[in-house]
Protein backbone atom coordinates (compact mmCIF):
# COMPACT_ATOMS: atom_id res chain seq x y z
CA UNK A 1 0.00 0.00 0.00
CA UNK A 2 1.17 3.51 -0.48
CA UNK A 3 2.40 5.99 1.90
CA UNK A 4 -0.32 8.97 2.44
CA UNK A 5 0.44 12.03 3.73
CA UNK A 6 -0.41 15.53 3.16
CA UNK A 7 0.41 17.45 0.07
CA UNK A 8 4.00 19.80 0.79
CA UNK A 9 4.77 22.68 -1.17
CA UNK A 10 7.75 20.91 -3.11
CA UNK A 11 5.53 18.16 -4.25
CA UNK A 12 5.50 17.59 -8.07
CA UNK A 13 1.78 17.98 -8.88
CA UNK A 14 2.55 19.09 -12.82
CA UNK A 15 2.45 15.60 -13.85
CA UNK A 16 -0.43 13.60 -12.53
CA UNK A 17 -2.79 12.21 -14.37
CA UNK A 18 -5.76 10.95 -13.63
CA UNK A 19 -7.98 10.89 -16.93
CA UNK A 20 -10.33 13.65 -15.37
CA UNK A 21 -9.29 17.12 -16.78
CA UNK A 22 -11.18 19.13 -14.25
CA UNK A 23 -9.60 16.69 -11.26
CA UNK A 24 -6.05 16.84 -12.75
CA UNK A 25 -6.20 21.13 -13.18
CA UNK A 26 -7.16 21.89 -9.52
CA UNK A 27 -4.86 19.07 -8.26
CA UNK A 28 -1.99 20.96 -10.23
CA UNK A 29 -3.32 24.50 -10.20
CA UNK A 30 -5.37 24.77 -7.18
CA UNK A 31 -5.03 22.55 -4.57
CA UNK A 32 -1.52 24.22 -3.28
CA UNK A 33 -3.59 27.76 -3.24
CA UNK A 34 -6.67 26.05 -1.19
CA UNK A 35 -4.40 24.76 0.86
CA UNK A 36 -1.23 26.82 1.73
CA UNK A 37 -2.94 30.76 1.09
CA UNK A 38 -6.63 30.12 1.20
CA UNK A 39 -6.84 27.60 4.05
CA UNK A 40 -10.28 26.45 2.53
CA UNK A 41 -9.20 22.59 1.88
CA UNK A 42 -6.39 19.96 2.58
CA UNK A 43 -5.23 17.26 0.37
CA UNK A 44 -3.30 14.37 1.14
CA UNK A 45 -1.73 12.23 -1.40
CA UNK A 46 -0.86 8.92 -1.89
CA UNK A 47 2.88 8.23 -2.82
CA UNK A 48 4.95 5.53 -3.94
CA UNK A 49 6.80 3.99 -1.80
CA UNK A 50 9.63 3.34 -4.48
CA UNK A 51 9.84 6.12 -6.44
CA UNK A 52 7.89 8.71 -4.48
CA UNK A 53 5.42 9.73 -7.73
CA UNK A 54 2.19 11.25 -6.62
CA UNK A 55 -0.24 7.86 -6.85
CA UNK A 56 -3.72 9.77 -6.38
CA UNK A 57 -5.46 12.68 -3.99
CA UNK A 58 -7.49 13.13 -1.59
CA UNK A 59 -8.41 16.63 -0.72
CA UNK A 60 -11.18 17.68 2.29
CA UNK A 61 -12.94 20.45 4.02
CA UNK A 62 -15.11 20.76 7.18
CA UNK A 63 -18.51 21.46 6.10
CA UNK A 64 -22.10 21.06 7.22
CA UNK A 65 -25.33 19.41 6.37
CA UNK A 66 -29.26 20.20 7.04
CA UNK A 67 -31.16 17.54 8.52
CA UNK A 68 -33.41 17.69 5.27
CA UNK A 69 -30.61 16.34 3.60
CA UNK A 70 -30.15 13.75 5.61
CA UNK A 71 -31.73 10.81 4.20
CA UNK A 72 -34.92 10.02 6.59
CA UNK A 73 -33.82 6.70 7.92
CA UNK A 74 -30.84 8.50 9.45
CA UNK A 75 -32.39 11.58 10.96
CA UNK A 76 -33.89 9.99 14.07
CA UNK A 77 -32.33 12.13 16.97
CA UNK A 78 -31.02 14.19 15.21
CA UNK A 79 -30.67 18.19 16.18
CA UNK A 80 -32.46 20.17 13.33
CA UNK A 81 -29.88 22.65 12.69
CA UNK A 82 -26.79 22.73 10.70
CA UNK A 83 -24.50 19.52 11.98
CA UNK A 84 -20.74 19.38 11.12
CA UNK A 85 -19.39 17.03 8.32
CA UNK A 86 -15.96 16.06 7.08
CA UNK A 87 -16.46 16.81 2.99
CA UNK A 88 -14.64 14.82 0.77
CA UNK A 89 -14.18 17.34 -2.17
CA UNK A 90 -12.42 15.00 -4.66
CA UNK A 91 -10.40 11.98 -4.97
CA UNK A 92 -7.95 11.09 -7.91
CA UNK A 93 -5.87 8.45 -9.12
CA UNK A 94 -3.02 8.62 -11.48
CA UNK A 95 -3.97 6.69 -14.73
CA UNK A 96 -0.73 4.45 -14.11
CA UNK A 97 -2.10 3.58 -10.91
CA UNK A 98 -5.96 3.15 -11.21
CA UNK A 99 -7.38 -0.36 -9.99
CA UNK A 100 -4.14 -1.22 -7.35
CA UNK A 101 -5.97 -0.09 -4.70
CA UNK A 102 -4.81 3.48 -4.22
CA UNK A 103 -8.20 5.33 -4.26
CA UNK A 104 -9.74 2.74 -1.32
CA UNK A 105 -6.55 3.74 0.73
CA UNK A 106 -6.80 7.52 0.24
CA UNK A 107 -10.97 6.98 1.06
CA UNK A 108 -10.03 4.72 4.16
CA UNK A 109 -7.78 7.53 4.88
CA UNK A 110 -10.28 10.22 4.64
CA UNK A 111 -12.80 7.85 6.78
CA UNK A 112 -9.88 8.23 9.57
CA UNK A 113 -9.90 12.00 9.51
CA UNK A 114 -13.58 12.01 9.81
CA UNK A 115 -13.07 9.33 13.36
CA UNK A 116 -10.94 11.69 14.12
CA UNK A 117 -12.45 14.95 13.94
CA UNK A 118 -15.61 13.17 15.72
CA UNK A 119 -13.47 12.57 18.52
CA UNK A 120 -11.67 16.46 18.54
CA UNK A 121 -14.25 18.50 17.80
CA UNK A 122 -17.43 16.98 16.28
CA UNK A 123 -18.28 15.04 13.10
CA UNK A 124 -21.82 13.40 12.03
CA UNK A 125 -19.73 11.48 9.67
CA UNK A 126 -18.55 12.24 5.41
CA UNK A 127 -20.39 13.37 2.28
CA UNK A 128 -18.79 13.46 -0.80
CA UNK A 129 -20.28 14.76 -4.37
CA UNK A 130 -19.93 11.41 -6.16
CA UNK A 131 -18.89 12.06 -9.94
CA UNK A 132 -20.80 10.03 -12.59
CA UNK A 133 -19.43 6.52 -12.54
CA UNK A 134 -18.17 6.95 -8.63
CA UNK A 135 -21.46 6.31 -6.70
CA UNK A 136 -20.56 2.21 -6.91
CA UNK A 137 -17.14 2.82 -5.62
CA UNK A 138 -18.78 5.03 -2.54
CA UNK A 139 -22.07 2.81 -1.90
CA UNK A 140 -19.60 -0.31 -1.69
CA UNK A 141 -18.62 1.55 1.64
CA UNK A 142 -22.10 2.25 2.82
CA UNK A 143 -22.30 5.42 1.30
CA UNK A 144 -26.28 6.48 0.64
CA UNK A 145 -27.38 9.17 -1.55
CA UNK A 146 -28.44 12.89 -0.13
CA UNK A 147 -31.37 14.75 -1.46
CA UNK A 148 -29.72 18.09 -2.42
CA UNK A 149 -31.34 20.58 -4.87
CA UNK A 150 -28.70 23.31 -4.58
CA UNK A 151 -26.79 24.10 -7.35
CA UNK A 152 -28.08 21.72 -9.78
CA UNK A 153 -27.22 22.89 -13.65
CA UNK A 154 -27.57 21.10 -16.97
CA UNK A 155 -24.08 22.64 -18.51
CA UNK A 156 -22.48 19.28 -16.27
CA UNK A 157 -23.24 16.06 -15.66
CA UNK A 158 -24.16 16.69 -11.84
CA UNK A 159 -22.39 14.80 -8.85
CA UNK A 160 -24.25 12.50 -6.94
CA UNK A 161 -24.03 13.83 -3.19
CA UNK A 162 -23.70 11.20 -0.71
CA UNK A 163 -23.28 10.58 2.76
CA UNK A 164 -21.99 8.00 5.54
CA UNK A 165 -22.96 8.85 9.33
CA UNK A 166 -20.02 8.22 11.37
CA UNK A 167 -21.77 5.22 13.02
CA UNK A 168 -20.89 3.41 10.00
CA UNK A 169 -17.45 4.75 9.60
CA UNK A 170 -15.84 1.88 10.90
CA UNK A 171 -17.96 -0.62 9.61
CA UNK A 172 -17.24 0.84 5.92
CA UNK A 173 -13.63 0.33 6.58
CA UNK A 174 -12.16 -3.30 5.41
CA UNK A 175 -11.18 -5.74 8.16
CA UNK A 176 -7.16 -6.41 7.67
Amino acid sequence: MPTIRILQPTDDRATFRCGDADLDSFFAKYAGQNQFRHHIGTTYVALDDTSGRILGYATVSVASLEIDAVPTTLRKRLPTYPMPVLRLARLAVDQGAQKQGVGSALLRYVLKLAERLANDFGCLGVVVDAKPGATLFYASYGFAELELVEGQSDARPQPTAMFLPLREVRAAMPKR
